[in-house]
């Protein structure tokens, strides 16, 4: 019996989804995408065209929407009101008013709508969640979240490409759901106002720093772009400070960077002394065999993507997280517009 018949659109990093996707028990029968070298170069799929249009008259069961960053909203309205389940990359939305439209289609198709938002579920961010989850540092107070890379300034601008290249349509604030999405996902809140800031005041900041009053009352804290000194180029790390402790995952090299830091003082801890460890998250198994780390955020959202359609199990980021998360680099840009000044997030309800 073969998975449920997927398509993928975008062939650069979809390729890279369409991979995973296969061994997850999906069976990826078509893509699309722009450039015809890629459409060439993706001969494990049967099925390819140059127009994601083409998918629509196709009989699938669901779509991985991984094309240009900005472009994810009206495809994926299109999808779900042809009852096709939408597994959709980077940003939810672009405004408010995409937002709303996503939700509303969403809310009336048979279909779901899931966020493919793999930094929810890495190794060291499923720790802290548990963790935190089982109150071992009591009320959240203060979360932190970065995604940075440290990159010459040479290898900046390659990764920015031309003029016309998405990365040079969005603004500095829109890249951050690598951030909000698991400080969303720990604490279970939704973001009620940001206030953001360039690191370099200037005209295309590479570097921001967003500061998110949360619906629970506590303050979160995000960073994401370009800045050095990380232990690699790719940094995710993510820091919880509850009323009773602390949890982090370390700021170490390969493996070390998956483990996370827990630190109870001594007037909550039972015995009446510090306790201070590091915790190794257990490692994920497919077919019997444990995913590499970096992947494992990748390995997770797509099975429960293949559970959602096969199961009518919950996304495993659903839309209005989705939206809420990717409603943060939009507000974020108007905040930076104003000089920082705090702008209130439009409510996903």
């Amino acid at each position: 019996m073969t998975g449920s018949r997927i398509g993928v659109v975008g062939l650069g990093q979809g390729r890279h989804l369409a991979r995973w996707a296969t061994r997850t028990g999906l069976d990826v029968v078509a893509g699309c995408d722009l450039d015809p070298a890629r459409l060439d170069a993706a001969e494990e799929i049967p099925s390819r065209s140059p127009d994601w249009r083409d998918l629509l008259g196709l009989d699938l069961d669901g779509v991985i929407l991984a094309g240009d960053f900005d472009t994810h909203a009206p495809l994926a309205v299109e999808f779900l009101d042809r009852g096709v389940h939408v597994l959709s990359e980077t940003a939810a939305c672009t405004s408010e008013q995409e937002g709303k439209r996503l939700i509303a289609a969403a809310d009336s198709s048979p279909a779901s709508y899931s966020f493919a938002e793999n930094y929810v579920c890495l190794p060291h961010v499923r720790l802290i969640r548990e963790l935190v989850g089982r109150g071992e540092i009591g009320r959240v107070e203060l979360i932190e979240a970065d995604y940075l890379h440290g990159l010459s300034p040479e290898a900046i601008t390659g990764l920015l490409g031309p003029a016309d290249h998405w990365r040079n349509r969005i603004s500095a604030t829109a890249y951050c759901t690598h951030t909000l999405s698991p400080i969303l996902a720990t604490t279970g809140a939704y973001p009620v106002q940001v206030a953001a800031h360039a690191v370099v005041d200037s005209a295309r900041p590479t570097a921001v720093v967003m500061v998110v009053r949360l619906s629970t009352g506590a303050l979160a804290v995000a960073r994401h772009g370009f800045l050095q000194g990380e232990p690699d180029s790719h940094w995710s790390w993510l820091s919880v400070r509850g009323d009773r402790g602390l949890v982090e995952n370390v700021r170490g090299r390969g493996d070390d960077a998956w483990s996370v830091r827990v630190r109870m003082e001594p007037w909550a801890a039972p015995a009446g002394q510090v306790r201070e460890e590091v915790v190794v998250p257990e490692p994920m198994p497919l077919g019997g065999e444990p995913v590499e780390r970096a992947a494992e955020g990748t390995v997770a959202v797509l099975a429960a993507f293949r559970d959602t359609i096969e199961h009518g199990a919950e996304p495993l980021v659903p839309v209005r997280a989705a939206v809420a998360a990717s409603l943060v680099g939009v507000v974020g840009a108007e905040s930076l517009r104003r000089g920082g000044e705090p702008v209130p997030v439009p409510s996903v309800d």
